[in-house]
């Protein structure tokens, strides 16, 4: 037998696929494969260097119906120990292609292991051509054995020594490719050690903003599977393959890492006042204790203090229920505004306001906790977040990360920030991102300046924002759909 032009294009074309592999076990499944094919054999195994020993990674027997590892199920046997009489061990060991016609005819190696599987199963083990996967490094990745090779009518052969060649560049390929595979997994886990520090370090400053990523990566995983699903039932336009999802996943965990700038005073301020509020009592007290010596130096009559120490009491109250309470009226921000422009003026002159101007600026907050300055501050860690990651260097695999992350509060109608851009701007990861982080914070239990909603009431307000031209409604009705879903499953 001699080598032929078709035989060093199949090879060609064989590289072509592998070099555009990016799942590893389909690359190891297609050098098993393709090695079976090119000899005609009948029977495989691949083998992965790992802690000194070949690590069984695929088992393959055509005539009897073998096929083990290829569903992912690691195979139970013990690693082959890298000792030159096993046949594989010395393949590797030595970097070279071993030919055996007949391991019954063989003292070489030890093939003691084949005649007991042998004599167990009744299979016939003959030829077997043993070739390691090496890169171009020297460095040892594996082994593929192939076992039996068959005539035209099915008869066991030796393997032909110009095979030997063919399968050898056929290691080699798979060797470099599954190098360059490893290249890309340790990138991917530096970027995700990266991510996980900085996840960490929030969480330390903050408890609640590391469980609203954890959160977000959670629903943003379950709306993923969810919309590729309905691909696969041709009810909508695309899915996520695992690349896709993989970078969608990442940026779910980094999209608030500009919170690390954001002070903490903004973060966690649970209430209007928030820590303000104590020195409010304290100087209503000091009020208090004001008036009373009015009252004993005769400068107020008695029924005048009594009178003013109501008034107190009633606008104290009056202030701890605008600290937590939903939404400030019209009336109310009147009536805080009154009551900063009151104040007790002593005997010399010196006057003490009930409220101090900032204090009154936080209770007509009409909704929420933060004032505008604050919520400015709050919303730059969107810009912080893009000025982070500009330092980052993202393989071009994660490369759409930055994008997503810097946009994801940003509207459909364009009154998002911090660029403004509209909804054919916003890409659907990005989109999918906005939706997911709203649902958490409208439900999260753990905020400290808000009470969470149901499902049904969240869904309802992203919802009233798709009406209005913020959010992609298709989008958040699959989220109550996914959720919907989920909570049957768990049921």
């Amino acid at each position: 037998m001699h080598l032929q032009y078709e035989d060093f294009e199949k090879i060609m074309d064989i590289g072509i696929s592998l070099s555009t592999e990016r799942d590893r076990n389909c690359l190891l499944m297609t050098i098993l494969d393709k090695g079976m094919e090119i000899t005609n054999c009948d029977a495989s195994t691949l083998y992965l260097y790992e802690n000194d020993g070949l690590k069984f990674q695929f088992m393959k027997t055509l005539s009897q119906g073998i096929n083990r590892g290829s569903d992912g199920e690691p195979i139970d046997l013990p690693p082959v120990p890298m000792k030159e009489e096993n046949v594989c061990s010395y393949a590797a060991i030595h970097r070279e292609v071993v030919n055996i016609p007949d391991v019954y005819a063989s003292s070489r190696f030890d093939f003691s292991g084949p005649r007991q599987y042998d004599g167990m199963t009744g299979y016939r083990t003959k030829s077997q051509l043993v070739v390691p996967l090496v890169n171009n490094e020297n460095e040892l990745i594996g082994v593929l054995q192939l076992i039996n090779a068959m005539d035209e009518e099915g008869g066991l052969i030796a393997f032909h020594e110009s095979y030997e060649i063919i399968i050898r560049a056929l290691g080699a390929i798979a060797a470099i490719e599954l190098t360059n595979l490893s290249y890309v997994e340790a990138l991917k886990a530096q970027i995700y050690s990266f991510v996980e520090a900085l996840t960490t370090a929030l969480e330390k400053r903050t408890p609640y903003n590391a469980l609203h990523t954890r959160n977000v990566e959670k629903y943003v995983s379950l709306l993923a599977d969810y919309i590729t699903e309905l691909h696969k039932e041709g009810k909508c336009d695309r899915g996520f393959d695992p690349e896709r999802k993989e970078q969608l996943m990442l940026a779910a965990l980094i999209h608030d890492i500009g919170k690390m700038v954001v002070p903490l005073s903004i973060m966690n301020k649970a209430t209007r006042l928030d820590t303000r509020l104590e020195k409010v009592d304290d100087r209503f007290a000091l009020l208090r204790a004001l008036y009373e010596i009015d009252m004993l130096r005769g400068r107020i009559t008695g029924e005048e203090y009594e009178a003013v120490i109501k008034d107190l009491e009633a606008e104290l109250a009056f202030v701890h229920e605008m600290d937590v309470i939903d939404r400030v009226s019209d009336e109310n921000c009147e009536r805080i505004k009154r009551l900063a422009g009151k104040q007790h003026v002593s005997e010399d002159g010196t006057a003490l306001p009930y409220l101090t101007e900032k204090e009154a600026e936080c209770l007509s907050i009409r909704s929420g906790t933060l004032t505008v300055k604050e919520r400015k501050e709050m919303e730059n860690h969107v810009v912080m977040t893009s000025k982070i990651l500009e330092k980052v260097q993202f393989y071009k695999g994660f490369s759409m990360v930055p994008k997503w992350v810097g946009a994801h509060h940003e509207y459909m109608d364009g009154s998002g920030y911090p660029n403004g851009l509209n909804g054919d701007e916003l890409d659907l990861e990005t989109r999918l991102l906005t939706v997911v982080d709203i649902y958490d914070a409208l439900v999260a239990t753990d905020r400290p300046y808000k009470q969470p909603i149901s499902r049904p009431r969240a869904i309802q307000i992203l919802k009233d924002m798709a009406q209005r031209g913020k959010v992609d409604l298709q989008l958040v009705e699959w989220l109550d759909e996914a959720l919907g879903a989920e909570a049957e499953d768990k049921a």
